[in-house]
């Protein structure tokens, strides 16, 4: 399994990941709100997207960031959106 070695927030809207397989990839705040996962989002039942891309804006930063276990991130967003969990495989998924 893939796995972050090093995750550095670069500035308040950007943050990079290092992988065991030597990989970095780079994230922004608005790219990531974008992609959240959580059920507020996502429709868990269809899969279809709610949030409207339009609606978050580009200059979006991070509050501050927590490791969930060993297996995921957890963003809050400066607009107060802290519900998406981003396992390490979805963050690696957004970056391919």
């Amino acid at each position: 399994m893939i796995e972050p070695t090093q995750i550095v927030e670069e500035s308040d809207s950007e943050l990079s990941i290092k992988w065991s397989d030597e990989a970095e990839t780079e994230y922004n705040a608005a790219q990531l709100r974008r992609a959240c996962p959580c059920a507020g989002c996502i429709n868990e039942w269809t899969g279809e997207k709610m949030l409207k891309d339009e609606t978050v804006s580009d200059d979006l930063s991070f509050s501050h960031l927590t490791v969930v276990g060993r297996y995921a991130l957890n963003f809050h967003f400066s607009d107060g959106h802290e519900s998406g969990i981003y396992s390490f495989k979805y963050l690696r998924e957004l970056a391919s």
